[in-house]
């Protein structure tokens, strides 16, 4: 059984998109929640302000497209602006323009939108459905094309997920 293993790489991801999501100051505050298999779990700032997420990276990319860096999938809880199980991946490559990704889990499927290298779910109110299929399934799939023709696919474990997951509702 692999443990998830955050290093400086995924940090630096957390903080990065912490600042993208308007929280610079957040970002400054990271603090490890514990580790879950293959998830790691984290909360930023405090009060009104607090975030909580989850965190794993790919157990397996195919084809690796050029270019290449690293995924991240994250579930999100931002409690002030009462928003949990917010889906999110930063897929370690660019998505070709104006094309949709698909997320599988527990045979359940999910529309993502993408934007350069991030996905998100396509109807936001599908957030918990995807979180319950998250804890029932073993893996999540993402299938998506890469800006050049390349079909990419990512594939999750979700071994830790379900505690991950527990650990930012306490939390948050």
């Amino acid at each position: 059984m692999q443990r998830f293993n955050i290093g400086p790489g995924a940090l630096i991801g957390a903080v990065a998109g912490l600042a993208l999501c308007g929280a610079p100051a957040l970002a400054q505050s990271v603090k490890s929640i514990g580790s879950f298999h293959d998830w790691a779990a984290y909360s930023a700032g405090s009060g009104n302000g607090q975030i909580c997420f989850a965190v794993a990276k790919p157990a397996e990319v195919t084809p690796s497209p050029d270019g290449y860096t690293q995924a991240y999938l994250y579930l999100t809880h931002r409690p002030s602006q009462q928003i949990s199980n917010e889906f999110n991946l930063v897929a370690g490559f660019t998505y070709a323009p104006d094309q949709p990704a698909t997320l599988t889990v527990a045979g359940q499927s999910f529309k993502l939108f993408t934007k350069d290298d991030a996905a998100w779910l396509d109807d936001p109110t599908q957030n918990d459905t995807l979180a319950g299929a998250m804890r029932a399934g073993s893996t999540a799939v993402i299938g998506a094309t890469s800006d050049k023709g390349i079909k990419v696919r990512e594939t999750f474990s979700l071994s830790g997920a379900t505690a991950a997951s527990k650990a930012i509702a306490s939390n948050c």
